[in-house]
């Protein structure tokens, strides 16, 4: 039987999703839970691979199990043994051959700066203590729609075989105190969303202008793009499959 979990967490404390050899990562955290409630080593495939510190509203992942579980019971077993910074929302069954990262048709992100320096969100948004133009921060995002080679924005030296991305979405809008950037695609290169919105604040601080973006993205050089934001500000929110992965849901 093959499963999908559904879950969030906060990423600071861990080396982001995936297994790394020498530090801490969710998916390590979640197969050791997993493996001692079910009494067999359990292997989970995720929908994504965050960096280190960047959280999740929602992620997926999936495992394999030659029997049927009672969903209800291991979700509320697995909350009881996780730590308070990871949350299962959700367990059921999919088919045999759904996958957790391949089948996803888009990812959503978001990006939260602050705009002034508040005691409460210092962990969860980026405090930029500088005026932004949030007018041409989003003529500049919506430049990036009519794009597809995100080179420019890609970590260097990734191992990756295409750097097309579809992005379907891409505004900022003022909540309160806060700047939200929020980005839909169907993939993301690794660093991508993060060096976009460096990028994006040059364009708000003035520093470079639409066009220049243009001349960024057409160069596929990381080293021509902004900075990369801190990652405590950034936030997967929302990962879609199509129904036909599951009767469950």
């Amino acid at each position: 039987m093959r499963y999908f979990l559904e879950l969030s967490y906060n990423g600071k404390a861990y080396h982001g999703w995936q297994n790394q050899p020498n530090a801490i990562s969710v998916q390590e955290v979640i197969e050791n839970a997993i493996s001692k409630l079910l009494n067999t080593e359990i292997k989970i495939v995720g929908a994504g691979r965050t960096d280190a510190g960047v959280h999740a509203k929602q992620m997926f992942a999936h495992f394999d199990l030659d029997e049927k579980i009672e969903r209800e019971d291991l979700k509320y077993k697995l909350n009881a043994f996780l730590p308070k910074d990871i949350a299962v929302h959700a367990i059921f069954e999919v088919k045999p051959d759904a996958h957790a990262r391949f089948n996803a048709t888009s990812r959503s992100y978001l990006y939260r700066l602050a705009l002034e320096k508040d005691a409460f969100n210092f962990d969860s948004a980026y405090y930029l203590k500088k005026h932004l133009n949030i007018n041409l921060m989003n003529q500049a995002a919506k430049e990036l729609l009519g794009h597809k080679d995100f080179q420019c924005f890609s970590k260097t030296h990734t191992d990756v075989k295409t750097y097309y991305c579809d992005i379907q979405n891409a505004n900022w809008q003022q909540i309160g105190n806060e700047l939200h950037f929020t980005i839909t695609a169907d993939r993301f290169l690794r660093n991508m969303v993060r060096a976009i919105v460096g990028t994006l604040i040059n364009v708000g601080l003035e520093k470079i202008t639409v066009e220049d973006l243009q001349a960024i993205i057409a160069s596929k050089n990381r080293s021509e793009a902004g900075y990369s934001v801190p990652a405590h500000g950034l936030y997967l929110t929302k990962i879609q499959y199509p129904e036909a992965i599951t009767n469950d849901r």
